[in-house]
Parts: structure tokens; sequence; C-alpha cells
């Protein structure tokens, strides 16, 4: 019986350089997105695949972000005393959403490092995890859509993505066999392949694993720059166990991006009824003078 994924990891532990000065004093996860921090997404999104645990990686001076799922009873009653009762139940749902916990990453040594760090509050069940910097719209969330293959193979599952080939130095990049139109038995993956890419199929930031990966995170050597590698563990596993790679439906944004971030600000938004509108004759507008110089 293969057992069902109740936890996940969502390592967020990262400096978010690419958005100083912004992230000197405010963590890159609570960075918004419309109205709603990232990482608020990215716990909603465990959430409505059913997982019940979510283990927050963090680090010194990011404390805020665990803040930010508490509750505020100050607010609250502020809220209440202004009779904005919707504004008040709002806030209550994102304190309800999961049961949060967690742990802090002294040194940066790397993804596989981080992930590593959960190991003694999942115990010996699968678990998924969560990058902060891929923002998934999806219809079913990308990671219930992956947890579903976990369930169904038996094996751990890495999320999937056609990229354009000039773009396969960005990522980890997957290949294998094809058990079904969206399905993979992965073969080989090559980190950022700088020529000859194996496949146009990127890894991207959704993974449901095996209690066993932490095993394989323990036996790896540091790579570059002294850190542990999540892509080494998945090699070992992929070789000694199986490892499938699933592609998701849904549009990603790469939120640790600017731009990406500036998208999926301005795709979010035009999902609002409240805001659809006005945002889609303000980019009207903006276009045309565009076009005009």
């Amino acid at each position: 019986m293969v057992k069902r994924v109740r936890k996940c990891v969502v390592p967020a532990a990262g400096l978010g350089t690419r958005f100083l000065p912004a992230t000197k004093s405010v963590p890159k996860e609570l960075l918004p997105i419309v109205d709603t921090p990232t990482l608020q997404y990215i716990v909603a999104e465990a959430a409505h695949a059913g997982i019940e645990d979510v283990i927050l990686i963090t680090a010194r001076g990011k404390t805020s972000m665990v803040d930010h799922f508490d509750l505020s009873p100050e607010l609250e009653e502020t809220l209440l005393s202004r009779g904005k009762v919707a504004e008040r139940d709002a806030l209550r749902a994102i304190s309800n959403m999961a049961r949060l916990a967690s742990i802090r990453q002294h040194e940066p040594l790397g993804l596989g490092h981080a992930v590593l760090q959960a190991a003694n509050l999942v115990g010996d069940e699968p678990f998924a995890v969560i990058l902060g910097d891929d923002v998934i719209d999806a219809e079913t969330p990308a990671i219930a859509q992956l947890v579903e293959c976990y369930q169904r193979t038996g094996m751990g599952v890495v999320a999937l993505m056609e990229v354009p080939v000039e773009e396969t130095p960005m990522y980890g990049i997957a290949a294998g066999t094809m058990l079904d139109d969206r399905t993979m038995r992965i073969e080989r993956m090559v980190e950022k392949p700088q020529s000859d890419p194996p496949s146009n199929l990127a890894v991207i930031g959704r993974y449901v694993l095996p209690p066993r990966v932490f095993d394989y995170l323990r036996e790896v050597q540091p790579g570059v720059g002294g850190e542990i590698q999540l892509t080494d563990a998945l090699a070992l596993l992929a070789e000694r166990e199986g490892l499938v790679g699933y592609r998701f439906e849904g549009k990603r944004y790469d939120a640790g991006d600017r731009l990406g971030y500036l998208k999926a600000n301005v795709a979010f938004a035009l999902k609002r009824p409240d805001l659809r509108q006005g945002l889609l004759e303000w980019l009207r507008e903006i276009v045309a003078e565009a076009d005009a110089r």
C-alpha cells in the first residue's frame, strides 16, 4: 500500500538577493502577488491537495513568514469593530490552512541540505516539496497532480515542463521513456546543460518523494559551491528505485525572477473581477503609447 502524502516541505531560507533592496527587511516569500504573499499561495496549494502539515525551512531574520500564518487578535478585533466580518474571516482562514512547523537552516548549504533538515519531522512517510519561486496557476493544484501520480506509480515524482531548447541551460533537464502522454520514467537528469540537452523537459519546483531520499541526501557529496544538491539525490533515487516525471497541467510563473514576478502579478490581477477591467484598460493604454513611440 502506498502511504498518503500528508506532509510538505517548503524551503524558504534564501536571501532573496534578486529582489534587493526590498528583501533587505522583508522575506522574498512574503512579497505579494497582488495582495497575497507568494508563500500563502504555496501553503494554500498544499492544503488544497489534502496536505495537513507544512514544514517551513527558514533562516535567521525570516520569522515574519511564520508570523503571517499565526492569529492576529488585535487586528481581528479592529476589523470586527468596523463591521469588516468578511475581512476578519479571510485573515483567520490563513491560520487554519495547515499545521505549520518551522526549522532553521543555519547555513546556506544547498536545496538538498534544506530538505534534509526536515527529515525528523517527516519521518517514515512520503512527502511533498514545493519551491516558493515557482507559482503555478492550475485548476487542479500542481502538487495534487503529482500526489496522484505518486499513488498511481508508487515512485517518486518530479514536475516537468516543456521549455524552449535555448532555455535548457537554466534548468535541470530530465530524459527517459514516456509511460503515457504526461508520465515519463526518468533515466537521465542533467543539471543546467550548457550544450546537447537530453530533452527539453525541465524539472520545476514540485516533488513528491519517498522518505528514503533522506538517506540519499546524506550519501551524496557536496557539489559546486560546497552545496548538497537535491538533484544528486534524485539521480540516486532514479537509479536504485525509480523516479518518474509528470508534465503537469497549469501555467507556471517564476516568481523568483523580477520579470516573472511582474507577469504573475498581472496574470493574477486579471483573474480578479474587482481589478480586471481597470487593469485591461490601463494595459491597452500603455501598449498603445509604447507602439506610438
